[in-house]
């Protein structure tokens, strides 16, 4: 670990789901962060971007902060640019005047899901929603005005304890004895957000930069990925797989999501000297987690 690197840690997003992992997982290292939630700094403010690092003097920003609510990026587009997009690039300008690394984080939704192999970094980009499209300029606002180290994560799939999240919602409705339905024709890589934090730390500590995947190993439609929460979490209740189809008969104003979006995450792997756990596994902890936190975790006072 570069002490100089760790001098001054900003995470952004910081009450998020992501950003309470990384806070924690910088604290095991003995690091203690400056943990802004969007109530303190909003990314999207210019003002409050200068204020927070002429005050902070950062030397690495962890950027989670993120517009997350796929389907509602739908019908709130300019939000989603001015936050996932265009803050993006205040949020690299500022590093790059202070001599800071960034850290951001994207997703699986910037391809198209015609894929019949996992996506590398360097494949083309086609995102099919305005979240994706969204995120993909928040791609090219950090390449454009990246600061002298930067690392673009692309991720899959998130859920942690602290917020609202696939596996939660399947739990919390089929303890309500809900019947569900889930789409057996989407495939991608869940990813607990206590591993992506500590791998974010390892891919730093080993010198790397640009575009990177990472994601729990292992890939999973959309329907087993239900049917292995609820037998993980004891959960009984009706579980009916559905095509995407049928789906958008039910919520025709949901947004378009790849139907294949699996991640290569070998270049990763080489980088780190590792690879991701399977996301089986991760599910495990995650429920030990949950079963002895709640689903939502207090938030610290600087968080």
């Amino acid at each position: 670990m570069d002490p100089r690197l760790y001098r001054s840690v900003l995470v952004t997003g910081a009450a998020g789901m992501l950003g309470r992992a990384l806070a924690a997982s910088l604290r095991r290292r003995g690091v203690e962060p400056v943990a802004l939630p969007r109530a303190s700094f909003d990314i999207a403010d210019e003002s409050s971007v200068r204020a927070a690092f002429d005050r902070h003097r950062p030397t690495l920003v962890l950027n989670c902060a993120a517009h997350t609510k796929v389907d509602l990026c739908e019908d709130e587009p300019e939000k989603a640019d001015a936050i996932n997009g265009r803050a993006v690039g205040t949020l690299a300008r500022a590093c790059r005047e202070h001599g800071a690394a960034l850290v951001h984080y994207s997703t699986d939704f910037v391809f198209d899901g015609k894929s019949r192999r996992p996506y590398r970094p360097d494949d083309p980009v086609a995102p099919l929603s305005a979240y994706g499209r969204s995120k993909l300029l928040g791609e090219r606002e950090l390449q454009a005005r990246a600061p002298e180290r930067w690392l673009l994560i692309r991720t899959a799939w998130v859920y942690g304890p602290g917020g609202m999240n696939f596996p939660r919602v399947i739990v919390e409705r089929g303890r309500a004895g809900t019947p569900l339905k889930v789409v057996d024709d989407e495939t991608g890589s869940p990813t607990f957000t206590h591993d992506l934090a500590d791998a974010t730390l390892v891919l730093l500590d080993s010198g790397a930069s640009g575009t990177w995947h990472v994601t729990n190993a292992g890939a999973v439609s959309r329907f087993e990925y239900a049917r292995a929460v609820l037998e993980e979490f004891g959960v009984r209740t009706e579980l009916t797989p559905i095509s995407t189809a049928e789906w958008f008969k039910i919520r025709p104003k949901q947004a378009i999501r790849p139907a294949y979006s699996v991640l290569d995450v070998e270049p990763f792997a080489k980088q780190v000297g590792r690879s991701m756990r399977p996301w089986r596994e991760a599910l495990r902890d995650y429920r030990s987690v949950v079963e002895r936190e709640g689903f939502d975790v207090a938030p610290r006072n600087d968080q």
